[in-house]
Parts: structure tokens; C-alpha cells; sequence
């Protein structure tokens, strides 16, 4: 006897028919897909284009022109004529150019660790428990949000002159040296105090750090008997290190650009300028005279990217010394 072998229910139905039981594929799906892609890709180049414009227009076209302008004669009036490196040539042997390099890393070395140091310890304090914290926080704050502008900068101007107040604290303690503004040799030290005047910014960003380091550190160092120093360079440091990092990069860059307050503290206009006999003469200060005093705007140019390689190789130094001195977190770097 031959046995008969009925199909399953499920078998069956899919010999009748090789298509799936929810139907045919739509083969118009990856199309619709994509299209949506496309549109959802143009409406985010669309809310973009605003800023593509502004950074084409305003940074990355004029820094190209600049490039430009750098090898060449050119100011602002006349057709630029190409010259090659001799900007750059002139620049090198130009005493004030030197002069100006040498007041900008003065200002830059000494300037940048004492606005960080005042700035970690007004943030170490802050970091503290106590009444009225809300209000020294702001307070302490509030220089850097005015400090770059022009109103401050006449004021300190006027307060380090000849006969104002610093001049006649000065004199009280028996020190008769005249107004810093007024004085070649002094005046840098005037921009000096007005930067490191400006500590807010770096302390708020020190404060955070601070939060974060955990209480349990400080709990178990005290036990083993460590005082609040060897807390401070055993734990505080190292923990808030990328943060210190951070600072260090922000506030060399700052300080590199400084212009306004050397401009004006230092005169503002005509053969004083850059303060009396060039003592305030910063580099950003050197090259306005040049590109705008002087029409001489194919120097400036070459001037202006000679302090963008400079900026860059002082940057990539200290990304490059981070990996011995900054700490992060296992996974974190």
C-alpha cells in the first residue's frame, strides 16, 4: 500500500505562491527613502546657509585675500602689485617688528600665569561653603564681561596717568615714579594689571573643574594625615588638570590678540600709538599702525599671518606638553 502525503497548511500556501503572506515588496520604498533623505539633507544645508555665507564672506574669503595681500605692495587705494617675499623680508629686519615680538611674549609669559593664578585661588575660595557666595562669584565675574571695552580702557587709562590715584597711592608709601601711562618702561605693566584684572572668565571655568574633583579624595587624604598643600598638589591639581589645560590654551591665544586696551592706554593715535617710545608696542598694535596708519596693508597682511603661524606652533607645543602634565580619565582622553 502507497502512503499519501498531505502538505501542511503553511507548505501549501507557499507553493501555490513564492510571495510572502503580507504581499509583494514595494519596490517604490527605497526610492520614497531616499527622496526623503535628499529633502531632509537640503533642509539642513538650508538652516546652515547662514552660516556657510558668513563664514565664506567674512572669514574664510578674507583670509585668503589676506594670504594674497601678504606678497604683495598694495594700500587699500592702488592695484596690488605682486612683490613675492619681500613683505616678509622687510618685516624680519624691521627693529619695531622685533620690538613688537619682544612686548608681545613679555606680555604673553607674564601676564597669562598671573591672571591663572589669581584666578585659581579667588575660585579655591569661591569653591568654599559660605554666605553671599552667589554675589563674590558674580562680582568677581563681572570685569571680564567689560574689561575689553573701550570705556574700561580709557578709565585705566586715566586712572595710572600722571597724578591720579595709583600715582598718588604710590607716593603715600613713599614711591615717586610718576604715571605708568606716561612712562615707557611702566606703562606694559598697566596692561599687565588690566588683564590680570580680568579673571572672571578662567575662574568660573576653574570653579567647575573644582566641582567635579570627588569629596572622598579629600575625606581619605585627611586621615592619612596630608595638609591642605600636599591635598592641593596631590589631588586639586592633577584632577582639574584638563581644565588648567584648557585655560592655559585659551588664555595664551587671548593674549596674543590683545589690541584695544594697548591701543588706547597707550594713546590711540599718531607717533604714540603704541604708547610713548613704543613701550606698549604689542604686535596687534604694531600692525594697525602698518596696515592703516601707514596704507601699507600688504605688510600688515604678511604681519597678520606671521602671528597665525606663531599662534599655531605655540598651540601645537602645548597640546604636545599636555601628554606629561594633564590627567584624564581611563577612556576619557
Amino acid at each position: 500500500m502507497g502512503t499519501t502525503v498531505t502538505p501542511a497548511p503553511a507548505m501549501e500556501g507557499l507553493s501555490r505562491d513564492s510571495e510572502p503572506r503580507h504581499g509583494p515588496m514595494d519596490s517604490s520604498r527605497p526610492a520614497a527613502l531616499k527622496r526623503r533623505g535628499r529633502r531632509e539633507t537640503l533642509a539642513g544645508y538650508l538652516f546652515m546657509s547662514p552660516w556657510i555665507a558668513g563664514f565664506l564672506l567674512l572669514t574664510a574669503g578674507p583670509m585668503i585675500a589676506s594670504l594674497y595681500f601678504a606678497f604683495t605692495d598694495y594700500n587699500l587705494f592702488d592695484t596690488p602689485q605682486w612683490i613675492g617675499l619681500d613683505n616678509f623680508s622687510e618685516m624680519f629686519g624691521d627693529p619695531r617688528w622685533r620690538h613688537s615680538v619682544r612686548v608681545t611674549m613679555w606680555y604673553v609669559v607674564v601676564g597669562t600665569p598671573l591672571k591663572l593664578l589669581l584666578a585659581l585661588g579667588v575660585a579655591l575660595l569661591l569653591a568654599q561653603k559660605r554666605r553671599g557666595q552667589a554675589f563674590y562669584r558674580a562680582a568677581f565675574y563681572a570685569p571680564s564681561l567689560i574689561g575689553a571695552s573701550v570705556s574700561v580702557a580709557i578709565v585705566w587709562k586715566a586712572i595710572f596717568s600722571d597724578d591720579a590715584i595709583v600715582d598718588r597711592t604710590q607716593k603715600v608709601f613713599g614711591i615717586d615714579v610718576g604715571g605708568w601711562t606716561g612712562d615707557p618702561q611702566m606703562i606694559i605693566y598697566s596692561l599687565v594689571a588690566l588683564t590680570v584684572w580680568q579673571f572672571g572668565a578662567p575662574m568660573v571655568i576653574f570653579l567647575a573643574g573644582l566641582k567635579q574633583v570627588p569629596r572622598e579624595l579629600y575625606e581619605a587624604a585627611a586621615v592619612d594625615g596630608a595638609g591642605p598643600m600636599r591635598r592641593f598638589w596631590n589631588i586639586t591639581l592633577p584632577m582639574i588638570s584638563p581644565v588648567l589645560f584648557f585655560n592655559v590654551l585659551l588664555e595664551t591665544i587671548h593674549s596674543f590678540q590683545i589690541f584695544s586696551s594697548a591701543y588706547i592706554v597707550g594713546g590711540g593715535a599718531g607717533g604714540n600709538a603704541c604708547g610713548p617710545a613704543d613701550g606698549s608696542m604689542v604686535y596687534t598694535c604694531y600692525l594697525y599702525v602698518q596696515g592703516f596708519e601707514n596704507s601699507r596693508m600688504g605688510l600688515a597682511s604678511a604681519m597678520a599671518w606671521m602671528l597665525l603661524v606663531a599662534v599655531a606652533l605655540v598651540t601645537a607645543v602645548l597640546f604636545w606638553s599636555q601628554r606629561r602634565w594633564v590627567h584624564y580619565e581611563e577612556g576619557a582622553r
